[in-house]
C-alpha cells in the first residue's frame, strides 16, 4: 500500500505560470459569479511562483485585459513600463541598419504592448489567485501522472523529499503526496516533464507537425541611467549567427533596466555552435555594447521557447485532464510573444472545466469543450496566419526566408490565404555530423561586457540539494562516449547554456560528466541531444534558478 497520503480537489493545476495562474483565477471568478465552491489547488516546482519563469517579456494585455479588466489600477508591476519605441535593427559584424518600421505589418507592431518581468507579473497573479481562495503550493513538484483503472487521469504526485543520490532514503525523507482531481491541468511550459509523457500515451501528437524549439538567454542589467529609455524595444536579427537563425532583444524596462537576450533556433546543423557564445559574443556588437558600457549585469538565465506554432499544436485534452499554456505551445514565433495566447488557453480550460463540473462531471471525461473552444478562437487564428514565417526561415535561411516569410505575413494580413502550410522536422535530426561542420572559435569573455557560463549559472540563483538522483537522466550510459562523442563532439558540452555536460579525460577514456546542480532547467538537453538520449525529469522540489526580476 502506498505511503503517500492524497488530497482531492475539483481541479489540480501542476505549474504556477501565466497559463496554471489564469485558470486558476478563472475558476474562482466563474464559482463566484455563478455561485457555488470549487476547490482548485496549483502545484509549483519552483521556491516559489516565478521563481523559474523567464522571459523577454513584450507582452500584449488582451487575456490580462479580459481576465483582470481593472489591471492597471492594481498595482500590477507591467502597468509600469509601456511600451513607447519599437525598432528593429540588421546587423553586420560592425554594422547596424534600422528596418523601416512601416514595412511590417501592422499585428507585428507593439502598440498597446507592455515590458517588464514576467516573473513578477506571475507573483501578481498568484496574489489575486490567492485572493479568491487557490491553494497554491510551492516548492513542490509534480513528479508522476496517477491514473484511474479506466486509464483517465487521476492527478499526480508529488516527488518524494530526501531521496539520497544512491537511491537510499536519507534521515529528511518524506514521501510525496497525491492530489486526486476532477481535472487535472498541465501547465508545466515547454517540454514539460509529465506533459511529454502524456503526449506519448494518449498520441496527442498524432496529427500534428513535430514541434521545433529556441533556446533564449537572458541577462539583466542596470545601465547608464543617461542611456535608459522606459518602454523602447529593439530587436536584432543578423551577425553574429552565420548557419543558424535567431535574433536578440533589448527590452528597457522599469527602474533603470534593460532585459536583454539572444534566441538561436534549435535547429542548427554545426555540432560546434554554443548559443550561449553566440550571445555572448552579440553583446560585444558595437550597437550593443555602447548600451551596455558603463551598466551591470545583475541575473542572468535561460530557457527554451516553443517555436512550432500553429501546426505543432497537439490535441489538446484527454480523459481527466488537458494541455494548456506552453504545454502545449501556443508561441506567435513572428510576434515573439505567448503569455497572451497561454494565459486565454488557460481561461478556456478553466470554463469547460467548471461547465462540466457544475454539470455533475466526476471528471473520467474529456472536455472536449475546451477543445472545441480553441479551434473558434482568437489564439488559434492569430497562429494560423503566422505558421509558415518560422519554417519559411529555418527551410530557406535567414535572407531569403525573411523574405518569404515576410511575403506571407503581409498577405495573410490582406486577407490572401496561403494556399499551404510548411512542416517541420525535429531538431535533433538537424544536427550534422562534426567531419561536415568548422568548429567556431569563440573570443575570450573580457568579464565586463561578455562572460564565462559559471559565473553566469551563479547569478541565476541555481541550487539543488546535490546529493538526491540527478534529474538528467541517460537512457543509455554508454552513447555520450560511444555515439555523441565519435559523431558530433558530444554537443552537450555547447548547447547547454549552464555548464551542465562536460567530457573528462580519464585513464579509461573519455567520460561524460553531469554537474546537475547547474541546470537552469531550460530543457535544451531534452531537446536537442541528436539520440534523444536525455530524458529531462523533474528534481526535487524547490530546486533550480531562483529568478528575482527576469
Amino acid at each position: 500500500m502506498s505511503q503517500r497520503e492524497s488530497m482531492p480537489y475539483d481541479v489540480v493545476i501542476v505549474g504556477g505560470g501565466p497559463a496554471g495562474l489564469s485558470a486558476a483565477i478563472r475558476l474562482k471568478q466563474l464559482a463566484a459569479e455563478k455561485g457555488g465552491e470549487i476547490s482548485v489547488c496549483i502545484l509549483e516546482k519552483g521556491s516559489e511562483i516565478g521563481a523559474h519563469i523567464l522571459s523577454g517579456a513584450v507582452i500584449d494585455p488582451k487575456s490580462l485585459d479580459e481576465l483582470l479588466p481593472e489591471w492597471r489600477t492594481m498595482d500590477c508591476p507591467l502597468a509600469q513600463t509601456p511600451v513607447t519605441e519599437n525598432h528593429h535593427w540588421l546587423l553586420g559584424e560592425t554594422s547596424k541598419t534600422e528596418f523601416p518600421h512601416f514595412l511590417l505589418p501592422p499585428f507585428m507592431h507593439n502598440k498597446g504592448c507592455y515590458t517588464g518581468s514576467l516573473g513578477n507579473l506571475c507573483r501578481w497573479l498568484a496574489q489575486q489567485a490567492e485572493g479568491l481562495g487557490v491553494e497554491i503550493f510551492p516548492g513542490f513538484a509534480a513528479a508522476e501522472v496517477l491514473f484511474h483503472e479506466d486509464g483517465s487521469v487521476k492527478g499526480v504526485a508529488t516527488g518524494d523529499m530526501g531521496v539520497l543520490r544512491d537511491g537510499t532514503h536519507g534521515h529528511a525523507y518524506q514521501p510525496g503526496m497525491e492530489l486526486h482531481a476532477k481535472y487535472t491541468f498541465f501547465a508545466e511550459g515547454v517540454r514539460g516533464h509529465l506533459s511529454k509523457q502524456l503526449i506519448r500515451q494518449f498520441e496527442l501528437a498524432k496529427d500534428s507537425q513535430p514541434q521545433t524549439y529556441g533556446i533564449g538567454i537572458k541577462e539583466l542589467w542596470d545601465i547608464d541611467p543617461a542611456k535608459h529609455v522606459p518602454g523602447r524595444v529593439i530587436h536584432t536579427q543578423g551577425w553574429p549567427l552565420t548557419d543558424a537563425w535567431g535574433g536578440g532583444f533589448l527590452y528597457h524596462q522599469a527602474n533603470g533596466q534593460v532585459a536583454l537576450g539572444f534566441v538561436t533556433a534549435l535547429s542548427y546543423k554545426n555540432p560546434y555552435l554554443s548559443p550561449f557564445d553566440e550571445m555572448q559574443r552579440w553583446k560585444t556588437h558595437p550597437a550593443i555594447r555602447a548600451i551596455l558600457e558603463g551598466g551591470r549585469r545583475v541575473s542572468y538565465g535561460a530557457r527554451a521557447i516553443n517555436e512550432g506554432g500553429y501546426q505543432s499544436v497537439p490535441k489538446l485534452t484527454f480523459p481527466g485532464g488537458a494541455l494548456i499554456g506552453c504545454s502545449a505551445g501556443f508561441v506567435n514565433v513572428p510576434r515573439i510573444k505567448g503569455t497572451h495566447t497561454a494565459m486565454k488557453t488557460g481561461m478556456m480550460a478553466a470554463e469547460a472545466a467548471f461547465a462540466a463540473i457544475t454539470g455533475g462531471s466526476e471528471g473520467h471525461d474529456e472536455l472536449t469543450a475546451y477543445q472545441a473552444a480553441y479551434d473558434a478562437s482568437w489564439v488559434k487564428e492569430e497562429l494560423r496566419v503566422v505558421r509558415n514565417a518560422e519554417p519559411a526561415v529555418a527551410k530557406f535561411g535567414g535572407v531569403v526566408g525573411t523574405l518569404v516569410a515576410g511575403l506571407t505575413l503581409w498577405a495573410e494580413h490582406l486577407g490572401i490565404r496561403m494556399p499551404f502550410t510548411f512542416g517541420h522536422k525535429p531538431d535533433h535530426s538537424k544536427l550534422w555530423r562534426k567531419e561536415h561542420c568548422h568548429p567556431i572559435a569563440y573570443p575570450k569573455p573580457d568579464g565586463v561586457i561578455s562572460f564565462d557560463k559559471l559565473s553566469s549559472v551563479f547569478l541565476s540563483n541555481t541550487n539543488h540539494e546535490e546529493d538526491q538522483p540527478i534529474h538528467l537522466t541517460l537512457k543509455d550510459a554508454s552513447v555520450p562516449t560511444a555515439v555523441n562523442l565519435p559523431l558530433y563532439d558530444e554537443p552537450a558540452q555547447r548547447y547547454c547554456p549552464a555548464g551542465v555536460y562536460e567530457i573528462v579525460e580519464e585513464a579509461a577514456g573519455p567520460r561524460l560528466q553531469i554537474n546537475a546542480q547547474n541546470c537552469v532547467h531550460c530543457k535544451t538537453c531534452d531537446i536537442k541531444d541528436p539520440t534523444q538520449n536525455i530524458n529531462w525529469v523533474v528534481p526535487e522540489g524547490g530546486g533550480g534558478p531562483n529568478y528575482p526580476n527576469m
